[in-house]
């Protein structure tokens, strides 16, 4: 049994790097066949973005406009130059926003996951996420058919049922949310099934706290998390040496400031955004909506590529005062037009039943005139008056968050 699917997950991160952006350029021309990205991504030389710097110079496209892109011009809104036809299956989140799933094996990169998380060659697989019309089921399911396991299709709930399936069939593997796994272990204790055959598992889909990991190692199943979209599959995933998250092969993932396509300083809480490099269905600076932090060095596995901290909020902090709209956008607008100020945070309260907000601004030294400034800023990006308040350089927290709605 080895200890990592292959030897791209071990190989040099520079000689990574390189052969990533060597791809790009190429996925980057077959991207811009199709008439949205042809038009977002006009001006742009494929053949020169070949490096993170040349990469973070493109627009990123927020899958929180995907939605409204898809109703305007459906079913991809225009973002895949070959017809609905050529994929395998088609598929919907909430939004709507649809997904269609290519034909390769393995076509949401999630063998690697499963074999991190112990899955192996043979093994039974119990796959409890949903195989009715959204994709999590067929995600899960085709990774570890992959990986040459047997699955049992099985779904969510109806647990006696399960119960069923588990002591026919004895897998020992389980794929879904911790939340059910829990219910499963909970129920079969409580009703006196044999669900023993399960000792391993891969949950996504909902926190999954060090107490719950706990408990379950104590129940007899070693489980890991992965960390993936509908759009992207499996994005990242827990090792053995659960230390953070590992970026999965074949993807470029950038943390930036929220709002932005910026990149973070190292170490810093930033949005998540992704570049694919299937060039039948490519995603070129997705931003995800959600937030993380990237972990220095190698991880004590062996893995080499890139760590992040997992999950860490959601970057689109959006809020409402006084019936308008602030988004991080702006926030991000007003740092650009000071760029003596480090990190920014809108905090937003109630004061004599009328909200109020207050821009908390980093300075290592500021002049008398600033503060007027900032705050004259404030209101020309926002349409909206709020106090200025300057602290010290790294006085604000490093978690992403740049509006906080406290009220």
């Amino acid at each position: 049994m080895t200890d990592h699917y292959d030897a791209l997950e071990t190989r040099d991160p520079a000689e990574r790097e390189a052969a990533l952006f060597a791809r790009l350029p190429d996925v980057l021309r077959g991207a811009m066949a199709a008439p949205a990205y042809a038009n977002l991504l006009r001006g742009t030389d494929p053949a020169s973005v070949t490096s993170r710097e040349a990469l973070a110079g493109l627009p990123v496209l927020r899958k929180s406009e995907l939605p409204a892109l898809h109703k305007a011009a459906p079913p991809f809104g225009g973002f895949v130059a070959d017809k609905p036809g050529s994929f395998a299956r088609l598929f919907t989140s909430p939004g709507p926003i649809f997904e269609p799933e290519g034909r390769q094996a393995d076509p949401w990169r999630g063998a690697r996951a499963l074999f991190a998380a112990g899955f192996r060659e043979g093994d039974v697989v119990l796959n409890t996420f949903s195989y009715h019309l959204t994709p999590g089921g067929f995600i899960f399911d085709a990774s570890a058919r992959a990986l040459g396991c047997a699955v049992i299709p099985a779904g969510p709930g109806n647990t006696e049922q399960q119960f069923e399936l588990i002591e026919g069939y004895r897998p020992v593997g389980y794929s879904g949310t911790p939340d059910f796994l829990k219910i499963l272990l909970d129920a079969a204790a409580a009703g006196g099934r044999d669900v023993s055959s399960i000792k391993r598992a891969l949950v996504s889909g909902a926190a999954f706290p060090k107490s719950l990991q706990e408990e379950m190692k104590s129940r007899g199943v070693e489980a890991y998390q992965a960390f993936g979209t509908a759009d992207l599959g499996l994005i990242a995933f827990e090792t053995p040496a659960r230390e953070g998250m590992t970026v999965n092969e074949d993807l470029i993932l950038e943390i930036v400031k929220p709002g932005t396509g910026d990149p973070v300083a190292p170490g810093d809480v930033g949005e998540i955004v992704v570049t694919s490099l299937d060039p039948h269905h490519p995603w070129i600076r997705l931003a995800l909506g959600d937030l993380t932090a990237a972990l220095p060095g190698a991880s004590p596995c062996g893995r080499t590529n890139m760590r992040i901290k997992g999950w860490m909020g959601r970057a689109d902090q959006t809020t409402k005062v006084k019936g308008m709209f602030v988004r991080p956008e702006q926030i991000a607008e007003i740092g650009k037009r000071h760029p003596e100020l480090g990190r920014l945070r809108l905090v937003v309260t109630r004061a004599g039943e009328a909200d109020a907000m207050t821009l908390k601004a980093e300075c290592a030294s500021a002049p008398a005139t600033l503060l007027n400034e900032v705050a004259a800023t404030l209101r020309a990006v926002t349409k909206l008056g709020g106090a200025v308040e300057l602290v010290g350089a790294g006085s604000l927290p490093n978690d992403g968050k740049v509006i906080a709605d406290e009220r």
